[in-house]
C-alpha cells in the first residue's frame, strides 16, 4: 500500500468521523436525539401515555397546584388528542417532585406518591437523564457540576467523576429534569428522555404497571 493511499484512507476516516459527529450534534440540537418525536415528559406519577390521555379530564388542577410553575398545558396545535393535557418542559423549569399535582388529580391520571427519596424511587419514573459528553463542560476539563448539585437524588441517580463529570445511574433516575434546567451549557448538554408506554425504563420490569409507577425497594 502506497503512502498516498494510506493518507487518503486516514483522511476519509477522519472526514467520516467528523461528519458522523456533526450529524449527531445536529440531531441533539434539534431535539431528535434523546427525545423521540411526539414523546412527552408528563408530570410525576402519570400513567402510561395511552391510559393517561384516557384518564386525564383536562381540568388544569395539576398545573394550578404546582408550586414551581413547571407544569404547562398543550394548546390545540398539539392536536385534539393532547390538547390541554399537562407536560413539563424541563429546560424551562424542572419538577421539584413535591407531589402536589398528583394529590389533586381527581381521576388517577396522576398517581399520588410520597415526597421523599424512598417515595420517588418507588413511584416516580418520568424519564431518564442523558448526557452529551461532546457538549458537557466537565467532560472537557472545565469543571462544572451544576447538574449534580441540582439532582434531588445526587449520589444515587447521578454520581460525579474527575472534573465533576456527570454519570447518570439510569435505574435510579426519576426524570425530574432539574439537571436539564440547571445545565450551564447552551444548548443544554443533559436532557431527559421521557418514559412512555411500551418502553420500560432501563432495569425496570412490568409492562402492565402504569408507565410512571414502578415497584422498587427503598435504598
Amino acid at each position: 500500500m502506497s503512502e498516498n493511499t494510506t493518507r487518503r484512507g486516514l483522511l476519509k476516516g477522519a472526514l467520516g468521523a467528523a461528519v458522523a459527529g456533526s450529524m449527531g450534534l445536529v440531531g441533539w440540537l434539534a431535539g431528535e436525539e434523546g427525545r423521540p418525536s411526539g414523546v412527552t415528559l408528563r408530570p410525576p406519577g402519570a400513567l402510561g401515555e395511552e391510559a393517561f390521555l384516557s384518564a386525564c379530564t383536562r381540568c388544569f388542577k395539576c398545573s394550578s397546584a404546582c408550586p414551581n410553575d413547571c407544569i404547562e398545558t398543550f394548546d390545540l396545535r398539539a392536536g385534539l388528542g393532547k390538547a390541554f393535557t399537562p407536560y413539563i418542559k424541563a429546560r424551562t423549569s424542572g419538577c421539584v417532585l413535591c407531589g402536589e399535582c398528583a394529590a389533586v388529580c381527581p381521576t388517577g391520571a396522576l398517581k399520588p406518591f410520597v415526597a421523599s427519596r424512598e417515595g420517588w424511587l418507588a413511584s416516580v419514573a418520568m424519564g431518564t437523564a442523558r448526557v452529551n459528553k461532546e457538549m458537557c463542560f466537565s467532560y472537557h476539563g472545565r469543571t462544572c457540576g451544576a447538574c449534580y448539585q441540582a439532582c434531588p437524588l445526587a449520589g444515587m441517580a447521578m454520581k460525579i467523576g474527575v472534573f465533576e463529570t456527570p454519570i447518570v445511574i439510569a435505574e435510579n433516575c426519576v426524570g425530574c429534569g432539574l439537571c436539564e434546567q440547571a445545565c450551564l451549557h447552551l444548548p443544554q448538554a443533559i436532557r431527559v428522555v421521557p418514559n412512555r408506554s411500551g418502553l420500560p425504563m432501563p432495569g425496570r420490569a412490568g409492562e402492565d404497571r402504569p408507565n410512571n409507577v414502578v415497584a422498587r425497594k427503598p435504598a
